[in-house]
């Protein structure tokens, strides 16, 4: 948990991205399914970078959900990177790679937030990102030619949904790490602290 309390600001960043580029998906007028799966690589470039800083923000306070960010951001760049490198790649495979980062990643947040459960109130969010990102991928897998405007704002809705949780995880984390900071160990109450004393 310290390690993505540590680690807020990439998260809201994260999400800020998401949230430009869905904008920019609904709002560039005449984009091609190619030019948004372009721009795509690059929102996952920029997302992977912020995981991995992230990850190593939060290694040194140890604590398992740095792995799970390391993991995620090195795909991210992967993604990114062949988006942009391999010209020859066609838009279908492009948007299968897509596909599997999204249920892959989904997996691991889903993952981080049943680990987290204990820890926080609003793990809930991590959950539900990671499972909106899941059936990001399987949409994309089941119908990958929808049809390029269907595709468009398949993807800019998920972008947005995605990046509005992001944010609001990363500031609820930040409210957190300040009440740690004050020596508060959870930002909740734990119902076992509300039991008399036993003299006995």
């Amino acid at each position: 948990m310290v390690v993505l309390a540590r680690s807020w600001w990439a998260l809201v960043l994260r999400g800020l991205a998401a949230v430009l580029f869905g904008i920019l998906a609904f709002a560039w007028p005449g984009i091609t399914l190619a030019s948004l799966i372009l721009l795509y690589g690059a929102f996952a470039l920029v997302g992977g970078i912020f995981s991995i800083a992230a990850a190593i923000a939060g290694r040194p306070q140890g604590g398992q959900p740095w792995w799970a960010l390391l993991i995620d951001g090195l795909l991210g760049i992967a993604v990114g990177i062949v988006a942009f490198v391999w010209p020859g790649i066609t838009a279908l495979a492009l948007l299968y790679l897509i596909a599997f980062w999204a249920v892959f990643t989904g997996v691991l947040q889903v993952i981080a937030a049943v680990q987290l459960r204990k820890e926080i109130q609003g793990e809930w969010l991590l959950a539900l990102s990671g499972i909106l990102s899941v059936l990001f991928g399987i949409a994309l897998v089941v119908r990958p030619m929808a049809g390029a405007l269907a595709v468009i704002w398949l993807i800019g809705a998920y972008a947005i949904a995605f990046g509005v949780l992001m944010i609001i995880l990363g500031f609820r984390l930040r409210s957190w790490s300040h009440l740690m900071l004050q020596g508060v160990n959870k930002p909740v109450i734990d119902p076992v602290a509300k039991r008399p004393p036993n003299f006995a």
